[in-house]
């Protein structure tokens, strides 16, 4: 982070992408490979709190969408590596895990957001392919990846005609265009558009009609790690801000000086230390297969919010110098809402958590 990250964020900011190499120097530093099979050159951890620690170190750098991008392939190739074969883990996770292409999961849809269930992008079979039309949106890396998770409709209405192809980026009759956003700049982000693309049916992940349940899967460990994004990037403003209240000269004495100030900064972390004691909890229970997605949609809100709160304040204590770019407060706090939103909006997650709890 360093030495590779730390010098050029602002440049990958402006650019609005990060540099493909960037993912093989990754993937040489063992940050790509967490939590997949050693055998598809991953690095198999006992437990979630390896994907904390990461999720971390990586956050020293101020950007969210450094994580998001870098790490896309860390929510478009779970269902690969739960449901896919040998052949077709060899084929489109080695890679991706090496740095050498880049992977995204494309399921939110135009008219459709949350509502999974209901996804429209059409797969029909037509002998060993699958003919697909449709579109995704707010599709992260996006612009730049070489293999997309989609989710398909093969079957009838609702949650059992749901499937997922991976899709190559060279597939004729695949387009994208770029999406501009409020944060996440160095992260690219595109819609998706499926034109009458023949897809091999051996590019299917798991069992035609059974693609829901790998998504929803997949949505819980999203969903954590989104939780230890906000928490990571909480610290950063908490860091940053007691720092230059140390600094901060006004009126002759430090920022720190004033009780209003150390009471702001009381409160962060007090907020700050409960995210991660909730956090530490889930994370062993879930290393311990415990199905939790009511604490988890909880977590996530509490996590998320927190961060709201946290860096707002930490702006607050920088001032005017909180407001000008460059400041890692300043991009933290751009980016909170997309962690809100993403992987499940706050409303979302509290209809489902109310849901599971039975009420």
């Amino acid at each position: 982070m360093e030495r590779e990250v730390a010098p050029n964020i602002e440049q990958w900011e402006a650019a609005g992408e990060l540099p493909r190499d960037l993912h093989r120097k990754a993937a040489a530093a063992g940050i790509l490979g967490v939590g997949f099979p050693e055998c598809y050159g991953g690095i198999e951890v006992p437990d979630a709190f390896y994907g904390v620690v990461l999720t971390e170190e990586l956050a020293r750098a101020g950007s969210g969408g450094l994580i998001a991008s870098l790490m896309s392939h860390g929510i478009a190739s779970p269902p690969l590596m739960h449901a896919g074969t040998p052949q077709q883990k060899e084929r489109f996770l080695a890679p991706v895990l090496s740095g050498e292409k880049i992977a995204a999961l494309a399921i939110t849809e135009p008219g459709g957001g949350s509502d999974v269930a209901n996804l429209r992008t059409s797969a029909h079979r037509d002998g060993d392919h699958y003919i697909v039309n449709g579109s995704k949106t707010f599709i992260t890396s996006g612009m730049r990846a070489d293999l997309l998770t989609v989710a398909v409709r093969t079957g009838d209405a609702g949650l059992g005609g749901v499937s997922l192809l991976v899709i190559e980026s060279d597939t004729p009759g695949f387009s994208r265009s770029r999406l501009d956003k409020m944060g996440w700049w160095c992260s690219d982000t595109a819609s998706l558009y499926f034109e009458d693309c023949r897809v091999p049916a051996a590019n299917r992940i798991g069992a035609e009609n059974a693609g829901f349940l790998a998504i929803m899967l997949n949505f819980n460990n999203e969903r954590i790690m989104l939780a230890a994004q906000a928490w990571a990037f909480a610290v950063v403003c908490y860091e940053e801000a007691l720092a230059y209240a140390r600094e901060r000269q006004t009126f002759g004495k430090p920022l720190l000086a004033r009780q209003v100030i150390r009471h702001k900064l009381v409160d962060m972390k007090m907020r700050i230390d409960a995210v991660k004691a909730q956090l530490d909890i889930l994370c062993w229970r879930v290393s311990h297969k415990q199905m939790l997605v009511a604490e988890v949609c909880m977590l996530k809100n509490l996590a998320t919010s927190t961060l709201e709160d946290v860096a707002g304040e930490a702006v607050q204590i920088f001032g005017g110098a909180g407001y000008l770019r460059g400041a890692k407060v300043e991009r933290i706090f751009r980016e909170t809402k997309v962690l809100s939103i993403g992987g499940g909006a706050s409303e979302i997650m509290k209809d489902l958590a109310a849901r599971q709890l039975g009420y």
